[in-house]
């Protein structure tokens, strides 16, 4: 292991940065559908829409790690 910075750990912020900026765009463009249906059945769909931004930082995150995208 060299003591090198590695670009690939401000590169893997930006793209955090960028998949969150999208996935808030993309939820608040479907706010107006999402405010028409029951309020029990919003919740829910909040709470997905705010937890399936994560399941793409598992593989971007080993990568910013170890340069490869899976372990």
């Amino acid at each position: 292991m060299t003591n090198q910075p590695s670009w690939r750990k401000p590169a893997g912020i930006f793209l955090i940065l960028l998949i969150i900026s999208v996935w808030a765009v993309i939820v608040a463009t479907a706010s107006p559908w999402i405010g028409t249906l029951p309020a029990l059945v919003q919740a829910p769909v909040y709470i997905v829409a705010g937890i399936v931004w994560i399941l793409p930082l598992k593989p971007l995150l080993a990568w910013m790690e170890t340069g490869r995208w899976r372990r």
